[in-house]
């Protein structure tokens, strides 16, 4: 029979892992991220692997996954020759990850994209072209104010003007005298 803790950890696994894909994480790496989470000390693959019944290969994957989010981080403490993973669990930094990874990932392919099919068609002069043209041109403004947004963040100006730290110690502050 599992423990009242074991369950919210279960419920925990399962929403984060199906809620990760509108972070563009895959659902195998977040369950792996929400375990680590739900844990105060690091593991390694084989203790992940066991716990959650993924293979040694899947956890390898997902722990590579999250590494390249900034989500993870893996280490070998002194005298252990499995690497341990552990989670990030400054929130800010994980949400600048996330920003982060999703602006490197998705943003800047498609306004290199947007520029590079704006400049080949620029001496075509089909009603087609120029409607392309203006489609690439609104896109690109777009990228363009989605990215400065995302570089404020990124910079440290959002964090700052609008206090995240303070926010979340703040909603931490308020749940525990609720």
């Amino acid at each position: 029979m599992k423990s009242q803790t074991e369950e919210v950890r279960e419920d925990f696994l399962q929403l984060w892992s199906r809620l990760s894909t509108f972070w563009g994480i895959p659902p195998s790496a977040a369950r792996v991220h929400a375990w680590l989470l739900s844990f105060p000390e690091g593991a390694d693959a084989e203790a992940i692997s066991s716990a959650l019944g993924l293979s040694r290969g899947a956890v390898s994957m997902a722990c590579r996954e999250l590494l390249d989010w900034g989500l993870v981080s893996a280490g070998r403490p002194s005298g252990v020759r499995r690497v341990v993973y552990s989670a990030e669990t400054d929130f800010e930094r994980a949400i600048v990850s996330i920003i982060r990874s999703r602006k490197r990932k998705e943003w800047d392919p498609l306004l290199a994209g947007v520029r590079d099919w704006r400049g080949r068609l620029e001496g075509e002069p089909s009603p087609d072209a120029a409607h392309l043209r203006d489609l690439f041109r609104e896109i690109e403004g777009i990228i363009k104010m989605v990215e400065g947004t995302a570089r404020a963040f990124l910079e440290g100006f959002v964090i700052r003007r609008f206090g995240l730290k303070t926010l979340l110690r703040a909603a931490r502050g308020k749940e525990r005298k609720e």
